[in-house]
């Protein structure tokens, strides 16, 4: 019984699947990227994360176990080189594997396996994580508080002035209509005179 036994054999003898992890993984430490199927990524994955964590010491036992599995003189310069300086402050995690377009003539599951470290494009779009805990005393709001206060202030401040300039332009207009009344006013009386002596007149 083969119970509890959940090892990928990968459809393949222990010598042939070996020979192949250890091309796969020259290959993907030489040009930082291969294509390949999930099955063998994932296999791939627990095969070549330790040989990196390996070349973080460089000492002669890591060099002879990293070549007993590679079997690759160019491959272990690379990897003791440009590889371990890349990841010497990364504590494991050191693939990345992103899932493609299934193959056409079987549509097998495809994907991109990949050194994290490798991938330009994907270390500048990334920001800066904060470390950031919850807590129940309120740590948090306490931090968060100040800028919502001088937000706040802002918005405050905007609005007296907004009001300011609401009443500047009231009193503006009641200048004009106090204007406008005397003017009538003052046109009033002389219409009404020549009214009342044309009255007396007419007595």
């Amino acid at each position: 019984m083969r119970h509890g036994k959940k090892f990928n054999h990968l459809g393949r003898t222990s010598s042939h699947r070996g020979a192949m992890l250890s091309n796969m993984a020259s290959s993907l430490i030489k040009h930082k990227r291969i294509n390949t199927t999930v099955a063998k990524a994932k296999a791939l994955r627990k095969y070549i994360e330790p040989l990196i964590t390996k070349a973080k010491t460089d000492t002669t036992h890591s060099r002879r176990v990293a070549f007993s599995h590679l079997q690759d003189k160019e491959s272990i310069q690379e990897l003791f080189g440009n590889i371990a300086e890349k990841v010497a402050n990364r504590p494991g995690g050191y693939t990345r594997i992103i899932k493609t377009v299934n193959r056409l003539g079987d549509n097998a599951d495809m994907c991109m396996m990949e050194l994290v470290d490798f991938n330009e494009l994907m270390l500048e779009d990334k920001p800066a994580k904060s470390k950031s805990r919850r807590s129940r005393r309120g740590g948090k709001k306490a931090a968060e508080s100040t800028p919502v206060a001088e937000v706040i202030e802002e918005v405050a401040a905007e609005e007296v002035l907004e009001d300011a300039v609401v009443v500047e332009e009231a009193e503006e207009v009641k200048e004009e209509v106090e204007e406008v009344s005397s003017e009538s006013a003052s046109e009033a009386p002389a219409d009404e005179t020549p009214s009342e002596e044309e009255g007396k007149e007419e007595k």
